[in-house]
Order: structure tokens, then C-alpha cells, then sequence
């Protein structure tokens, strides 16, 4: 059974043309206050409440909208040629959002270049049938950016990571890189001092010293369609 990860009934509807319009005026209003040092959460409420808008479209701005001076620590970090290099993956984010795509749920274009979604993980996770294939595209991509390590980090306390783990250990056993998978209670703070870092998490890619758009290449390489809530 399709699981359809990050999925509601609603979303057709939450994501019209007609809804993304409305979001992308409310978008300007959320820029303009947290870029004069509002919270991004209070402005979301601010502004959802003017525009009328649903938990789930709020929910949707906060993941795509960043402050300029966000943009401008980022974006220099950001790196695309992993040519013999070593890389660390924010494990359940980048899983996730991939099932995610191969469910056909919103993916969004967000403002830092990033591809997030609205699937909740709260502490707990199931292997589902787009798991095989989000792993694949995960192994097959870097592999074709001619990587030399990779190092998949999970968050031991959600639940069935060790059966994610043995998953990419049997599925990867092949792969031309080295491929290191663990289990860690903190995983965002682990990959603070990194270099090459695949996440969309907003916290790390403010800490880490460099980060790689991962999850962009293979949205495109899919033909994802992806929204954009923000002008």
C-alpha cells in the first residue's frame, strides 16, 4: 500500500494555483517582519491569520521562507562539485523528503535553494515501499558525483532506525564509496563542525561549515514537481 508520506487530502486544495497565489502575497508580509527581527513562527501566525490560511499552508511558509541574512551565511557554504570528497547525510531528513517525492506529496522550492516537505516525523518512522526507492536514488546520485565516503547519520531514538540502517548497509553494500552508517542521539549537532553536508534542516545548515544541495539534484533528476509559496 502507497503510504503517500507527507500527504493530506487536503493539499490540492491547500496548493491550488488560486492558494499559491494568496501564499506568495502573504510570503512578502512574513519576509518583510522577520527580516526586522520578528520570529518566523509569530509571523506566520500573524500574516496566516490576515490571509485566512491553513495550519498546513503556514506550515508551508515557515519551511520556505529565510532571512536575508540567512541566505547570505548559506549560500556561500553551499558546494556542488563532491569529486573524491567525504560527505555527511542528515539520514532521516534526506530519506524522508525523497519518499516523500516518490510519493507524489508537496515537495517545496525554497527561498535558500533547498527542497523541503511537510511529512512530521516526531519520533517515529516505518520503512514504507518508497523507502527501497528513495535509498536507491539516495546511493545511485552520489555515485555518479564520484564521492569517496559517505557517512549516513540516524537518530537512534526514533523508532525502526536500526532496520533503515540494515536497509542502506544491504542496499549499499555494493557502492563504490565507503559507506559508514550510525546511530546517534544528536545527529544536528554532530554534523555542526562538517564539511559536506546534505540536510535542508535549517539549524545545521547555519552551523556547518559547508552543505551540498543533494535532494535538489535528485528532485530534478525525477522530474519532481516542486512548489514555490514565496516571491
Amino acid at each position: 500500500m502507497n503510504a503517500k508520506r507527507g500527504y493530506v487530502t487536503k493539499d490540492e486544495q491547500y496548493f491550488s494555483p488560486s492558494a499559491l497565489e494568496t501564499m506568495r502575497r502573504a510570503s512578502r508580509h512574513i519576509a518583510y517582519l522577520i527580516n526586522e527581527g520578528y520570529e518566523l513562527k509569530s509571523a506566520a501566525t500573524f500574516v496566516g491569520n490576515h490571509f485566512m490560511l491553513s495550519e498546513r499552508q503556514r506550515l508551508a511558509l515557515i519551511r520556505s521562507i529565510d532571512t536575508s541574512k540567512q541566505l547570505n551565511l548559506r549560500k556561500p557554504k553551499e558546494k556542488s562539485d563532491l569529486n573524491g570528497c567525504e560527505v555527511w547525510i542528515d539520514g532521516f531528513n534526506t530519506i524522508i523528503t525523497l519518499e516523500v517525492m516518490f510519493s507524489d506529496s508537496p515537495l517545496f522550492d525554497c527561498t535558500d535553494g533547498t527542497i523541503r516537505d511537510l511529512a512530521a516525523l516526531r519520533g517515529t518512522y516505518r520503512i514504507i515501499p518508497e523507502t527501497e526507492k528513495a535509498v536507491r536514488m539516495l546511493l545511485d546520485t552520489l555515485e555518479e558525483m564520484k564521492v569517496n565516503s559517505v557517512h549516513v547519520l540516524l537518530d537512534e531514538p526514533v523508532s525502526n532506525s536500526g532496520r533503515l540502517k540494515a536497509l542502506i548497509a544491504e542496499m549499499g553494500e555494493n557502492s563504490p564509496f565507503h559507506l559508514d552508517i550510525q546511530l546517534l542521539k544528536e545527529v544536528d549537532k554532530t554534523l555542526w563542525d562538517k564539511e559536506n553536508v546534505v540536510t535542508s534542516d535549517s539549524i545545521i545548515l547555519d552551523h556547518c561549515i559547508s552543505w551540498v544541495n543533494l535532494m535538489k539534484k535528485c528532485a530534478e533528476k525525477y522530474g519532481a514537481k516542486m512548489f514555490r509559496v514565496w516571491e
